[in-house]
């Protein structure tokens, strides 16, 4: 930890700061951020965190010592680990609790839906400065492990079947090649085309469906643009479970996902929904924003209505 001051732990933020995967000068993004705490007399302690799994646990840790406001610097994963830090620390009472985010990653589907541009630190420390904050619901998914049960919070989606394909191969792509390389677009559109098809039993509200389907995304948030409607403040999920379209369909589809109107697609059936049930999904990937799920059904997804302060862009 840094910055040093004689200040309560209360009075200062935790930043865990996780550095872009796939570029060469990794540190020079903090040295800016710095800069600028220092140049705005932000008290904060810092970690640096470059291990899988070390954001949870280094999360978890400000939290149980006192910390009251969270910051992570860094992309979608990242931020589910810090979410998944909080919920699992030993605190009782989270309502003191503020997170907040300046993004950093090679994913930044939840950031971008507050406006937080990933090239504008800048903004984004003077939103966390400002502290306006909004209660959010956070979601979270059941399974068996070993016959232990287990739970996974997210902020975005849990993408079940070729969303949560596309999604591992698209941050692996930018993890090892860089965030412009077309690598992972290429391979996003072989991977489509070839239209690969789940035996997905499941329960939305009180309709069964059992059928052979593409994809589904269960949405607290715009889920990487499956559930553009979704918000997470309104108390609700929505679903979004896609069949098989046909190739001319499928290009439409990309079109219609990349302009956010992609309920309007003859193949794409949306809910809302408190809960659904994953009965079995014959072995097809899961994504919980973005980190790969491993599971064993049934699989119980619900949310928690404005659990968590999150610090907000004062708009």
């Amino acid at each position: 930890m840094s910055n040093k001051v004689d200040l309560s732990v209360a009075d200062r933020w935790g930043i865990v700061y996780v550095p872009m995967a796939g570029v060469r000068k990794k540190h020079r993004r903090w040295h800016q951020i710095k800069l600028y705490l220092e140049v705005k007399r932000v008290h904060y302690d810092y970690i640096q965190s470059e291990e899988y799994g070390a954001v949870e646990r280094l999360t978890r840790m400000y939290v149980e010592n006192g910390y009251k406001t969270i910051v992570v610097v860094g992309g979608d994963m990242a931020i589910n680990d810090a979410i998944n830090g909080i919920m699992t620390s030993s605190v009782e009472n989270l309502s003191e609790i503020s997170f907040g985010i300046i993004a950093n990653g090679i994913g930044n589907d939840f950031a971008d839906f507050w406006g937080l541009d990933v090239d504008d630190y800048k903004g984004a420390i003077d939103c966390l400065i400002k502290g306006k904050r909004r209660r959010i619901d956070i979601g979270y998914c059941t399974y068996m492990d070993n016959e232990v049960v287990q739970k996974r919070y997210f902020l975005m989606a849990v993408n079940i079947g070729l969303g949560a394909k596309a999604i591992e191969i698209s941050d692996e792509c930018k993890r090892y090649w860089g965030k412009r390389n077309p690598t992972y677009i290429i391979s996003l559109f072989r991977l489509f085309l070839r239209r690969k098809l789940y035996k997905i039993h499941l329960k939305v509200n009180d309709e069964i469906v059992n059928e052979r389907l593409m994809t589904v995304c269960v949405g607290n948030s715009r889920g990487y643009g499956l559930t553009p409607s979704a918000v997470p403040y309104n108390g609700w999920l929505d679903v979004s479970i896609v069949y098989r379209p046909e190739l001319r369909q499928m290009v439409s589809g990309l079109w219609m996902l990349l302009r956010g109107r992609i309920l309007n697609h003859k193949q794409v059936k949306p809910y809302r929904t408190k809960r659904v049930t994953i009965y079995d999904a014959e072995g097809a990937s899961i994504c919980v924003d973005g980190r790969t799920l491993e599971y064993n059904c049934p699989l119980e997804i619900s949310l928690m209505p404005e659990f968590l302060n999150f610090i907000v862009p004062d708009k």
